[in-house]
């Protein structure tokens, strides 16, 4: 029996593109008109780096308050509302219980938080050797945590913001 979540970082696999876009499509027809932008992001996203085996998902849309509104709708495609989870401004959701299978982070256009995901996503995507670094400290991380997501995140936190800074200023000098 199970109460406690496993942490878990597994290989690279090439279905999570596929998974990420069947979800797309559900999720298009769930919110309808108020998706503007659905995006995968998180270590799902890039090709052939460890990851936690979650697929991470970006929603950007026209209002907050009409998501809110689709609550029950997400429901009965298997998401739980989880409000602001820590980030305002932002609706985060998670489908599959212990055994999680997908994140919603669903913010309003030009949200720092979406920002940060996709400078992030795509500073992975354009570098592999900082993605490789990534895959290893989330693996000694993983290692080290004790299955407590706090702890999890605490050991990959100072190399995210390092990594966010260093994109940011290569983005500025574009």
């Amino acid at each position: 029996m199970k109460n406690q979540r496993i942490i878990t970082v597994l290989p690279y696999n090439p279905e999570w593109p596929h998974l990420f876009q069947n979800e797309k499509n559900l999720l298009k027809n769930v919110l309808g008109e108020q998706a503007i932008t659905i995006e995968h992001i998180g270590s799902t996203s890039v090709v052939g780096l460890s990851a936690k085996p979650i697929i991470d998902i970006l929603i950007e849309v026209k209002s907050l308050h009409a998501v809110d509104a689709l609550n029950e709708a997400l429901a009965l495609v298997g998401y739980k509302a989880k409000g602001e989870n820590g980030i305002e401004g932002r609706r985060y959701f998670q489908k599959g219980g212990l055994e999680r299978t997908h994140h919603l982070h669903i913010f309003e256009p030009e949200h720092e938080h979406a920002y940060h995901h996709r400078i992030f996503r795509d500073l992975l995507r354009s570098d592999p050797n900082i993605a490789e670094q990534y895959s290893e400290i989330k693996l000694n991380a993983v290692k080290q945590c004790d299955n407590n997501m706090q702890t999890y995140m605490a050991l990959k936190n100072d190399f995210i913001e390092t990594q966010l800074v260093r994109a940011k200023h290569e983005l500025k000098k574009s």
